[in-house]
């Protein structure tokens, strides 16, 4: 410490030098902070170098504060907005993810930006099987999906088209159905080495409702669908909805604009068992065998209907009461497919208005319950009747026009053609 106390520390700090054997230059001529001790000056450095630690150190824990809220403002703002579900296809480079588990408001459910995952029912353990082009669990057959966003955004162009030739005096809505897949598959079987291929139908609805003009009314379902996937709401054996599946979207209609739902505890319920569905014969796994629902509608109905030959007939019932086991019992709806049927409704909820109903067979079992809240109905299956949209729209002073359609068949050109056609 003598060392430092010399107030004539050059000639020490010299001295010192040369006894280590040292060439240090001796400190005069320096400038005066190159003049002092080496400890003092080792310290300032190191309290310099401490003080510039600490301000990066500072620095870099506001930047990743930043980003972290950064990151949570993105993740809240896509929670209250929408959830952004890109859809993935075999020949599109976009990630697809599946619907979001986020909580929205009742207020937000039919936004067509929201899907919400359904909480399917799975025991975590049991696997599936392909068979027949089906993915097959618990004894239910699943068909696979892949549409793509360029089917998406065709879809949504041929619905633009409707909305464009019939004018600002109608009113255009879409709905796209998710079939069982979607709705009933748990999400550890899809996309695995061992599971079902499926790409996801929320991102594939998501992109044709948002390649629709500003001017057509999309029919988000799914939401409605998601919330009771537990229920009875798909068949096992076969690739549609059932009556109560239909029964929900139809609520989800009926509430986004404002209308009156039907209470089905309050309707007389039909049974017929032993459905055996499409996917029977696609596959040599044994199925569940299903059974067929519908409402007898508490209310007087008459029912023109053309079939394929041109021919009309008509009927006071929207169903097939006298439709037994089999393969055919879907048909209890609507008495099968036909091109064209005209119902008139006596619902006291019935408005003085008129709505066309355009659809393959999905259309078939939700098409009874819009009798309860328009005067007429016209069902139109658009992969037999060979009217004009438009035209036929201007005889009958149709007020709206609704798209119902599986999300197999929007997704298929041959499918939309067909609607085009009418066009």
């Amino acid at each position: 410490m003598a060392y430092y106390n010399n107030r004539n520390y050059r000639g020490n700090r010299t001295s010192t030098y040369q006894r280590r054997g040292r060439t240090a230059a001796p400190y005069q001529g320096r400038s005066r902070h190159e003049s002092q001790p080496p400890r003092r000056r080792r310290n300032r450095r190191r309290t310099r170098n401490r003080i510039i630690i600490v301000a990066t150190g500072l620095v870099i824990l506001a930047l990743i504060i930043a980003l972290i809220s950064s990151v949570f403002s993105c993740i809240c703002s896509s929670g209250k907005g929408g959830n952004t579900i890109p859809t993935a296809t075999k020949s599109t480079e976009v990630e697809q993810t599946s619907a979001s588990k986020t909580k929205v408001k009742k207020t937000d459910v039919n936004d067509p930006k929201i899907y919400i995952e359904p909480e399917i029912k799975d025991d975590k353990k049991s696997k599936g099987e392909l068979s027949g082009g089906l993915y097959i669990w618990n004894k239910k057959a699943f068909e696979l999906f892949y549409g793509s966003d360029e089917r998406a955004k065709e879809y949504a162009k041929m619905v633009n088209s409707a909305k464009k030739s019939l004018g600002k005096d109608v009113n255009v809505y879409s709905m796209i159905v998710p079939n069982h897949t979607e709705m009933g598959l748990p999400s550890r079987l899809k996309n695995t080495e061992d599971g079902a291929s499926t790409l996801s139908q929320a991102g594939f609805m998501k992109t044709a409702y948002a390649a629709m003009s500003k001017d057509v009314k999309p029919v988000n379902i799914y939401n409605y669908l998601s919330k009771h996937c537990n229920e009875y709401v798909y068949f096992d054996s076969d690739h549609h909805w059932t009556g109560l599946g239909a029964y929900y979207a139809y609520k989800g209609f009926a509430k986004q604009n404002g209308l009156k739902v039907p209470d089905l505890s309050k309707w007389d319920e039909n049974i017929i068992e032993g459905f055996t569905g499409t996917f029977v014969k696609m596959t040599e796994l044994s199925l569940n065998t299903d059974a067929v629902h519908y409402w007898t509608l508490p209310y007087e109905v008459s029912n023109d209907i053309t079939d394929d030959s041109g021919n009309t007939d008509t009927y006071d019932s929207v169903y097939y009461e006298y439709a037994e086991a089999g393969t055919l019992t879907y048909g209890v709806f609507l008495r099968g497919d036909n091109p064209l049927e005209v119902i008139t409704s006596e619902s006291k909820q019935a408005e003085d208005r008129k709505i066309a109903v355009v659809h393959e067979s999905y259309g078939n079992a939700i098409v009874p319950f819009f009798t309860y809240n328009y005067s007429t109905v016209y069902s139109i299956d658009f992969r037999s009747w060979s009217g004009n949209l438009k035209k036929f729209c201007a005889e009958n002073e149709i007020d709206d026009v609704i798209f119902v359609n599986g999300v197999m068949s929007a997704a298929t050109a041959i499918q939309v053609d067909a609607m085009n056609a009418l066009i």
